[in-house]
């Protein structure tokens, strides 16, 4: 048994749908850049392949959950999406055996600094303090690829205060769920824990304090959080 020096962080975990076992989350996989009418609505090149980038494991917040208003920003975003859980992983994941690494699947919001993402883009410069910070990652109720099947299409939603700002189909996406789980292979060892936000759709706008965030995507478990006052 390890002796820690200090008391270990606790394990970021996410619900799975009709079970009261818990998901454990080791990384956080995101892909930017993965519809062409949000490529248009940034104003960037939608010739330009998808972007990846992390987000920290502890920045999830569950169903229900609030998001508070975060420090260093005046224009936060939401970005609504499908989230893709692995039970299994690897090095190099051919496209063909990608599916068998799901565990499942959920709705996401991939929160954002918009602001600053700005200013990076307009310099050329990482986008981490733009997107992984504290309960940036808000994660919906996991269901399994056993109720699911394998999804390829389905409606992703977001709505802000009952007002529909979101509406578009994952069959959408310019990276399938497989080229992104094969392409992610070739520079990270997938494994269990990992999941995979695979990027939003057009409609993405501000919040601000008092807002009701609604994301669902059709056959998985629908997800509404708060969003608080300014973190402490």
């Amino acid at each position: 048994m390890v002796a820690y020096a200090i008391s270990p962080p606790p394990q970021s975990y996410l619900d799975i749908t009709g079970s009261d076992d818990k998901f454990p989350v080791r990384r956080i996989y995101c892909i930017g850049k993965n519809y062409v009418a949000h490529i248009q609505e940034m104003d960037q090149d939608e010739r330009d392949p998808p972007v990846i980038f992390m987000k920290p494991a502890d920045a999830t917040v569950r169903n229900g959950g609030e998001i508070p208003y975060p420090v260093f920003t005046n224009d936060f975003h939401y970005e609504c999406e499908l989230v893709v859980a692995l039970k299994s992983g690897g090095y190099n994941i051919p496209e063909a055996e990608a599916a068998s690494h799901i565990f499942g699947y959920a709705v996401g919001l991939d929160m954002t600094r918009r602001d600053h993402q700005a200013a990076a883009l307009a310099k050329g410069l990482p986008w981490e303090v733009s997107k992984g910070f504290d309960h940036s990652a808000p994660v919906g109720s996991i269901t399994r690829i056993e109720e699911t099947g394998v999804m390829a299409t389905g409606h992703v939603r977001l709505q802000v205060n009952g007002e529909t700002r979101q509406d578009a189909d994952i069959s959408l996406m310019i990276w399938t769920i497989d080229e992104i789980i094969a392409k992610l292979s070739q520079q990270h060892a997938l494994t269990s824990g990992d999941i995979i936000m695979t990027g939003t759709p057009a409609g993405v706008g501000p919040v601000v304090t008092g807002d009701v965030l609604e994301c669902s995507v059709d056959g998985l478990a629908p997800m509404q959080l708060r969003i608080g006052g300014p973190a402490a």
